[in-house]
């Protein structure tokens, strides 16, 4: 199913060609005058635009260059009952697909809008070709070859070219990101948008405003109008990372854009249609959180159309060594220095390690590596810090209190620093998010990372 735009005058012809293609399986919209075309294309961002020549309030002529210059992968037919030589040669020159001349046969039509269609699709594919020919690879900064992960790469392919939303499950620190990043890339969306947003990061209190804008005076500090994510990703993805945190008052809004593909500014009454893809991330069991009444069951199944399972490390430890590389490279890269070998007693000690932070985890135990290394071999002793603390967290059974004791401040002062770090990772270092998450106050919270030696000057608030 492929989405086409309708521009004609006349309301009869726009009628004829919009039930036509409708009954061909496309989504179709239409538009009487070039302006109110060019608003939709900019909306849509569609496959075809269909267009007739002689019109009010502007020709198919200056459609088609205006769509040309702004899209130049969209494919326009023009349709006319003033066809000439020059006419015809002006359209092509333009950049048309083809031009059809009234009257025309149903079946002429549907031929050239078939073959417009897959010279877009070939185009497309085309692009898809060449990124997978690029350093990046198929899959971006997804690296593994087990059969779990190869499992979510043909998921992947399968799922792309769709237009069903997706829920990407998993543990903190995946990688669920890059998995909905590659369903943008893979997707004949790529060439719009891609905008993540981390749910829980958003307080409750601006989480409306900040999906779907707002207009001047909607509340107090709104002094001008302001799109929203969900706007600024027109044509695009919209990645909705944590979606079990968004309060029960937004789902309800989140359930009307995915059923009327349309959103309300805060503070506004009129409508503003939005073409975005959706897909999702949580690591919370999701159905138990419709069953206790936190998540909306409609919004539930409105989301959870495919699911992609994302194995823990742990689950997967066949790939350590190539992620091990895979990082090394890029940070050595970034920092323009020699990539450092890893020696083969550090990868053993790494493929032993439980990896209770994931792939996230393993990308910063590498980076300190790499930055400890000044170009020498990596050794198993630039990872010790991280293999003490799970040693100790391990033997940490509060039902057998060990014959020889416990050190109580050292284990008490791990399990503090390692909570810390997880509800920092959670809330991308928002501190005042983090101390919500650990039921302390800011204070209490700033004086522990401190004495960890976790506070940095990044996301300070006041």
């Amino acid at each position: 199913m492929s989405e086409i735009l309708v521009v004609d005058d006349e309301r009869s012809m726009r009628e004829f060609l919009e039930i036509m293609l409708a009954q061909e399986g496309h989504q179709v919209r239409t538009a009487v005058n070039m302006n109110q075309a060019i608003e939709l294309v900019e909306e849509l961002v569609p496959e075809l635009v269909v267009t007739d020549l002689k019109m009010r309030g502007g020709s198919g002529i200056e459609l088609l260059k205006t769509v040309k210059t702004r899209h130049p992968e969209i494919e326009v037919v023009v349709i006319t009952a003033f066809a000439s030589n020059q006419t015809a040669i002006e359209a092509l020159k333009q950049g048309a697909y083809d031009y059809v001349t009234k009257p025309f046969q149903i079946d002429e039509l549907k031929v050239v809008i078939q073959r417009a269609l897959e010279k877009q699709r070939l185009l497309f594919e085309n692009q898809r070709m060449r990124a997978r020919l690029t350093d990046k690879g198929d899959f971006g900064d997804l690296v593994g070859k087990s059969p779990r992960m190869n499992e979510v790469y043909r998921l992947i392919e399968r799922v792309a070219p769709t237009r069903s939303n997706v829920v990407i499950t998993g543990e903190s620190g995946t990688g669920k990101e890059l998995v909905a990043k590659a369903i943008h890339t893979h997707s004949q969306r790529a060439n719009g948008p891609f905008v993540p947003i981390d749910c829980a990061s958003i307080p409750e209190q601006l989480m409306e405003s900040e999906l779907f804008g707002c207009v001047r005076g909607a509340f107090t500090g709104a002094t001008t109008d302001r799109k929203g994510l969900f706007e600024l990703a027109r044509g695009g993805t919209v990645f909705l990372d944590e979606i079990g945190e968004i309060p029960t008052t937004i789902q309800v809004k989140l359930l009307r854009v995915l059923q009327e593909r349309a959103i309300k500014r805060l503070g506004e009454a009129n409508d503003r249609s939005v073409d975005v893809r959706v897909v999702t991330a949580t690591n919370r069991d999701i159905e138990q959180e419709v069953q206790d009444g936190r998540f909306r069951e409609d919004l539930f199944f409105r989301l959870n159309v495919i699911r992609i399972h994302l194995p823990a490390l742990r689950e997967r430890k066949e790939d350590i060594p190539e992620l091990v590389r895979h990082f090394v490279k890029k940070i050595a890269s970034m920092e323009e220095r020699t990539a450092p070998v890893v020696l083969t007693e550090a990868m053993d000690a790494l493929e032993a390690y439980d990896f209770p932070g994931n792939v996230r985890e393993l990308q910063n135990m590498v980076e300190r590596a790499v930055a400890l290394s000044a170009n020498r071999p990596i050794g198993a002793e630039l990872f010790s810090d991280y293999f003490r603390k799970s040693e100790v967290l391990a033997k940490l059974d509060l039902d057998n209190f060990p014959d020889e004791g416990i050190n109580l401040d050292s284990v008490l002062a791990t399990v503090e620093k390692r909570l810390l770090q997880q509800a920092l990772e959670r809330t991308n270092g928002i501190r005042t998010e983090a101390a919500k998450l650990l039921h302390i106050t800011f204070r209490s919270i700033r004086y522990r990372l401190l004495k960890h030696g976790l506070d940095t000057m990044d996301n300070q608030e006041p």
